[in-house]
């Protein structure tokens, strides 16, 4: 008799349980946007060579003009340690002269490009031509750089050189992953949205300490004279994080982050708030309502068996 009424309970919570949807939270990763500027207003970089780096109001660009061993630079302070992050601009680079490089990177407070931790982008003019780099230095001084020279990223595949040329604007994004330890740079022409080159990065450990993005020519102690100039605009720093989303919760709509940029000194980001899409919760499976169904019924039927008996 005792088996009889467990077997009975456990029928009943088991319908119970099916007819009821299950609630269950959902994780979701979203951009947050750390530092963005479009160079509209004045974004008040600081800078040792004001000659050399400037904003121009009347193009609404930033103006750089970095020499070897002038141990020039501009920067500007963010709000980030460690974690995931994508550092986007556009550059227009309008001479490059020979054995001359555009840099800007993402760094600790030293800038050098040779001393960790920095993540940095360039465009360099020297033995193979107009190049695209992308390197790395971990927190333990570790230097790891490819370039778009054939022998350097396509060794394996095959892949040709690719050059760039003065007076064309292009589109960088350098992507770090951290879960698995990965730098990215893609390269793509700004008129026409087309990626000219990419390539990666294993740094085999985090890079973290990060909080200036700058742009400069402090650790290039090759000789002075040669010049990269040129124009930046629309530079953003993002990072991604995790949140936890239930049902319950009302759904977000999805928002555009405006541009901004600084209108008084500071040394502190422009933030803004996460960009967040709601992903609609998995319907309830019309065999779930037949499965609880079928059970209470099998309950009536074996409890009108066991009245006869």
């Amino acid at each position: 008799m005792i088996h009889h009424k467990i077997l009975l309970a456990l029928l009943i919570t088991t319908g119970i349980f099916l007819l009821v949807q299950p609630l269950y939270a959902e994780e979701q990763v979203q951009q947050e946007l750390i530092y963005q500027t479009a160079f509209s207003t004045d974004p008040h970089w600081i800078t040792n060579s004001p000659r050399s780096y400037y904003w121009d109001p009347a193009k609404g660009f930033y103006h750089y003009s970095i020499e070897p061993s002038a141990g020039s630079y501009a920067y500007i302070e963010v709000d980030y340690y460690d974690g995931p992050f994508t550092l986007e601009y556009d550059v227009t680079p309008q001479r490059s002269d020979e054995l001359a490089t555009f840099r800007l990177g993402f760094s600790t407070k030293e800038m050098q490009r040779t001393k960790g931790t920095i993540a940095l982008t360039e465009f360099s003019n020297g033995k193979y031509g107009r190049l695209m780099w992308i390197r790395a230095v971990t927190p333990s001084n570790k230097l790891y750089e490819v370039s778009s020279q054939a022998f350097s990223y396509g060794e394996k595949s095959g892949a040709k050189t690719v050059n760039y040329a003065d007076n064309r604007t292009y589109h960088v994004t350098m992507q770090y992953d951290d879960e698995r330890m990965l730098l990215s740079m893609r390269v793509a022409e700004k008129a026409t949205g087309k990626e000219i080159w990419g390539y990666f990065l294993d740094t085999h450990e985090s890079l973290r300490g990060m909080n200036r993005i700058f742009i400069g020519s402090v650790g290039d102690y090759s000789e002075m004279g040669p010049v990269a100039e040129g124009y930046i605009d629309n530079v953003r720093l993002s990072t991604q994080t995790s949140v936890t989303i239930t049902p319950s919760e009302t759904p977000l709509m999805q928002t555009s982050i405006p541009v901004t940029s600084t209108t008084r000194p500071t040394t502190k980001p422009t933030t803004v708030g996460p960009t967040q899409t709601q992903t609609p919760a998995s319907p309830v499976s019309p065999f779930l309502p037949l499965a609880a169904f079928g059970i209470a019924a099998s309950v009536l039927y074996y409890s009108a068996t066991r009245k006869k008996q």
